[in-house]
C-alpha cells in the first residue's frame, strides 16, 4: 500500500499527521502538487511536482495509483476516478469516497457548479478546524487498521 497525497490543496496538519502515521507503520507518501513544497527528508515519503495545469496532478494520480493504495484527496472528480480504480479514497476532513456515495457527491458539486456559473454566491466550505483534523484521523486509523 502507498498513500498518495493530492497536494496543493490539502491542508498542512494533515500532511503532517499522514507523514508521522506513515514513519510509524512503514507505509510510502507520494504528494503530487503543481508547485514544489516542503516535505520531511524520509526515505518513505516523496513529492511529484508536475506541470501547471487543471487536472495535471490528478491525471498522474489516476495513472499510477494502484487499488491497494489510499489517496488523500478534497477534489470529488478525482475521488471518482479513484473509486472507479477500485483503491480507497478519503477527503482531508476524514470522509471516506465510496461506490454508494461519489454519485451523490459528484451531483452535488455539478449543481453547487451551476449556480456559481448563473452568479449565485454559495460560499465556500467551513474553514478546516479541529474537529476536521480529528474526523481524518479516526477515519485514517480504521482504514489502516483494516490492512
Amino acid at each position: 500500500m502507498k498513500i498518495w497525497i493530492d497536494a496543493d490543496a490539502c491542508p498542512k496538519v494533515i500532511k503532517e499527521h499522514v507523514f508521522k502515521i506513515a514513519a510509524s507503520k512503514n507505509i510510502p507518501v507520494t504528494l503530487v502538487a503543481n508547485s514544489g513544497m516542503w516535505i520531511p527528508t524520509s526515505p518513505l515519503i516523496n513529492l511529484i511536482q508536475v506541470d501547471q495545469g487543471a487536472d495535471v496532478a490528478d491525471n498522474y494520480i489516476v495513472e499510477h495509483a494502484d487499488k491497494k493504495d489510499l489517496i488523500i484527496t478534497a477534489d470529488i472528480p478525482l475521488a471518482a476516478l479513484i473509486v472507479e480504480l477500485g483503491a480507497l479514497a478519503i477527503n482531508p476532513r476524514g470522509e471516506i469516497y465510496t461506490e454508494e456515495n461519489i454519485s451523490e457527491r459528484l451531483s452535488i458539486r455539478d449543481f453547487m457548479q451551476e449556480l456559481r456559473d448563473g452568479g449565485l454566491e454559495t460560499g465556500g466550505p467551513a474553514p478546516f478546524g479541529t474537529k476536521d483534523k480529528a474526523a481524518f484521523a479516526n477515519s485514517l486509523n480504521r482504514i489502516l487498521s483494516k490492512i
